[in-house]
């Protein structure tokens, strides 16, 4: 069994992170799907792909959902995504840091993943003064 991941992000967002993560390390160590939310959809109706989406990725341990703008509708359509059952952590400001760091602990419990990910965040954040 394993922590499953969904990025719930803008259109265009997640899907490319997943494809840039899985050409560096091969292959992902965790199941991982990005679902696109449209500019200017309605969250309620989404609600129903998006549980599915949850499901597929689940691998018996719960799912850590990274998204990458807090309050905007991907994450609050992730938000109302945590609250229908199955074992969810949620971490905003997704960057391919995050992702990668959280590929690279995929062995971690999801309780543990929401920190793992912050700190790819930051991590990967370098003001270089050249």
């Amino acid at each position: 069994m394993s922590v499953g991941i969904l990025l719930v992000t803008h259109e265009g967002i997640g899907n490319a992170l997943l494809a840039v993560a899985t050409q560096l390390l091969r292959s992902l160590p965790l199941r991982a799907e990005a679902f696109e939310v449209p500019l200017g959809a309605d969250p309620d109706r989404l609600l129903p792909q998006a549980s599915a989406a949850l499901r597929r990725v689940d691998g018996g341990d719960g799912v850590l959902v990274l998204t990458d703008v807090y309050g905007a509708t991907p994450s609050n359509l992730a938000a109302k995504v945590a609250r229908l059952g199955t074992p969810v952590r949620r971490v905003s400001s997704l960057n391919l840091p995050m992702l990668l760091r959280v590929m690279n602990y995929a062995e971690l419990a999801l309780d543990e993943l929401p920190a793992v990910a912050a700190a790819g965040a930051r991590n990967g954040v370098v003001l270089d003064d050249a």
